[in-house]
This record gives structure tokens, C-alpha cells and sequence, in this order.
């Protein structure tokens, strides 16, 4: 009876045990669930939630970086998890973007496998290469400054095949994705290895055919786009260039001196602007200028390499003002539409 009873007690005693055990792992396992699971980034701007991490960061820098920008909402368990899973260590740089109510879990995994989201930078209507490196530098780790000094350096663009003048050539109009913590070398590289994509087989054939290189057709091209807006006049106004290089004449291109007197704003051209000592002044020198005066359009470019045959070498403004050009073949109808377009002007009171 008595062994009974001590057996009836011991039972109980293991059953407490057991149930406390249970109810402790419980807590345990709930906490740790917790922990791992529960929403910890809160982000108030759902549309911009991003985290930038500079190249070099550390793990506390991290963790600043989530506080600062009042995403992180307990520390605690973040580092915790984040020492778990060794991400202490793994530090990746980029543009993360972190949604509302996101766990720890979701966090570091996202952060450790360095997925990050790129960027999109647009290159279009540009006049010079400091442009460039502004645009980019706003969307890039890389600033405007470091990229500018890369882009000016003839030593390093000489391996590219260009130099400080000719550098614009090599961005091609396009919208491009980018990894934010991309450097000034390795954005060059990229738009080096998109320029090469847009020069195929076709475009390269008909370069070789008219006789030019691919700086040469983008200089042309360059100047055939600041001359219309009117896209079915860029293979007409190619072909007249190409016909005064054929002649061995010299350009005469209103936009090569206003790129040289810096000042795209004039409406008319005076003598004293074509004057100007200037390696991009094609009124004084012949042949294209030292390189493009612009960012040309695709258009433009394709207008060069599929030129119009024609025997026009002369163009002016029409004097209607509609943006498209009249063309002549002599210099005596030249001076005809010339003089109608001043007039034209002087009925406007455009003088400058």
C-alpha cells in the first residue's frame, strides 16, 4: 500500500515535470519564434523605403543606418538573429528596399544576399560629359566629381579608344540599370559595353561603307540633331554635310560655333560669332570638329549611317518659322532663302 502511494506521487511528479518542461520549451520556442518572425522594420514612406549601405560598411554601421532612418523597431532582436545567421560578417553594400512589417528574418536574409535593387539612370538632350557625370553621380555611390575626373583623363579613356572630347560619344541615349555602389570605373566599363552593343554588325557595316568611323558618325550626327527637330530631315541634312566633306568645303554649321561660344540660346548667327578661334568653329575650320557637339539622338545617328543621296550643299531655316529647312544646290539659291529668312527675322525683330 505504502509503495503504492510513493508510486502515485512519483507519477505526478513526473507529470508536473514533463508539463513544465513543455510550458518552457513553449516560451522558449515562442520567444525565439518571436524573435525571428515577428514584424520588426517598419517603413512609414511605403514608396521609398530603401536603405543605401556604402561600400565598406561595417555591421554597426548597419545597424545606425536602420535607426537613423527609424526602420529598425527593437535592436535587440535584430542583432541577435543577425549574429545567428553570421551576417555580422557578410556585410554587402547597395540599395536594399525594405518593406513595412518586415521580420528579422526577412531582413538579413535580404541584406546577406546582397539582392539589392538597382537603379535607373536616363541619358538623353546632353550637351557635355559634365552631364553625364551629374546625372549619374545623383544616382550612384560613385559622385559626379570622381566620375568627371575619369571622364576627362585621356590616359585612361585611351584605352577605350577615346579621349576628353570625344567621351560623350561613348553614352549612348538610353535609359540603363545600375547597382547603386557601382564606382566611376565600373560605370565607364558599362557604358563602354553598351556602346559596343549599339554599334552591331549592321551599324559598323554601313560606317565602313560611308567611309567613317564611329566618333565620326556620332560628331556628324551630333550637329545634324542641334540643326531640326524634324526627324525625316536628319538623313537629308547628313547627306548635305557628307556631300560638303566629299568637296572638301568647310561645314559651316551654326551649332559647331554656338557649342563654341558656349551659347545655345542664339537665334542669329552674326559674322563676329563665325569669327571665333575655336578647333569646333567649321565656318574657319574644315572637316568635323574635334569631337560631338552633344548627345546625339538614336535617330540622328541612324540618319548618318542611312544618309540621303542628294546634291544639296546648302540649307537655311524656312522663313515660315515651321522648323524644317529649305535645301539648294547653288550658292545663288542659297543666298535667295537666306535673304527671305532674314527678312523673316527682321519682321520679328530677332536680332541676336
Amino acid at each position: 500500500m505504502e509503495l503504492f502511494f510513493y508510486n502515485k506521487y512519483y507519477k505526478k511528479i513526473l507529470i508536473l515535470l514533463a508539463i513544465f518542461i513543455i510550458l518552457f520549451a513553449a516560451v522558449l520556442l515562442i520567444n525565439i519564434t518571436s524573435k525571428i518572425y515577428l514584424p520588426n522594420i517598419e517603413v512609414s514612406d511605403r514608396s521609398n523605403g530603401y536603405l543605401y549601405i556604402p561600400t565598406g560598411s561595417k555591421f554597426s554601421d548597419v545597424t545606425n543606418l536602420l535607426i537613423e532612418k527609424h526602420y529598425l523597431i527593437k535592436k535587440e532582436t535584430y542583432e541577435w538573429l543577425a549574429r545567428k545567421k553570421h551576417y555580422i560578417n557578410h556585410v554587402k553594400p547597395g540599395r536594399y528596399r525594405l518593406k513595412d512589417r518586415m521580420n528579422n528574418n526577412e531582413l538579413i536574409c535580404l541584406l546577406r544576399s546582397g539582392k539589392q535593387e538597382p537603379v535607373k539612370i536616363s541619358f538623353h538632350d546632353l550637351r557635355k560629359i559634365d552631364e553625364v557625370a551629374g546625372i549619374a553621380g545623383k544616382h550612384l555611390e560613385a559622385d559626379s566629381i570622381s566620375i568627371l575626373k575619369y571622364l576627362q583623363a585621356d590616359t585612361f579613356l585611351d584605352h577605350f579608344g577615346f579621349n576628353s572630347k570625344t567621351a560623350i560619344a561613348m553614352v549612348i541615349p538610353n535609359t540603363y540599370e545600375f547597382f547603386w555602389n557601382t564606382n566611376a570605373v565600373d560605370f565607364i566599363r558599362r557604358m563602354f559595353k553598351e556602346y559596343n552593343k549599339f554599334w552591331n554588325n549592321k551599324r559598323d557595316w554601313k560606317a565602313k561603307d560611308i567611309e567613317m568611323t564611329r566618333i565620326q558618325v556620332i560628331t556628324l550626327a551630333s550637329i545634324v540633331d542641334e540643326e531640326t527637330n524634324v526627324d525625316s530631315e536628319y538623313p537629308i541634312i547628313a547627306g548635305l554635310y557628307i556631300n560638303r566633306l566629299k568637296y572638301d568645303m568647310p561645314l559651316q554649321a551654326d551649332p559647331t560655333v554656338k557649342f563654341a561660344l558656349n551659347d545655345f540660346t542664339l537665334k542669329r548667327l552674326l559674322r563676329i560669332h563665325t569669327e571665333i578661334k575655336s578647333p569646333y568653329n567649321t565656318y574657319i575650320y574644315k572637316g568635323l570638329p574635334p569631337g560631338p557637339i552633344s548627345m546625339p539622338s538614336i535617330k540622328a545617328i541612324d540618319g548618318v549611317l542611312n544618309y540621303t543621296k542628294h546634291n544639296y550643299l546648302y540649307m537655311c531655316a524656312n522663313s515660315d518659322f515651321s522648323g524644317n529647312h529649305v535645301f539648294a544646290k547653288t550658292l545663288i539659291q542659297h543666298n535667295q532663302n537666306a535673304e527671305a529668312y532674314q527678312n523673316a527675322l527682321n519682321k520679328r525683330k530677332i536680332f541676336d
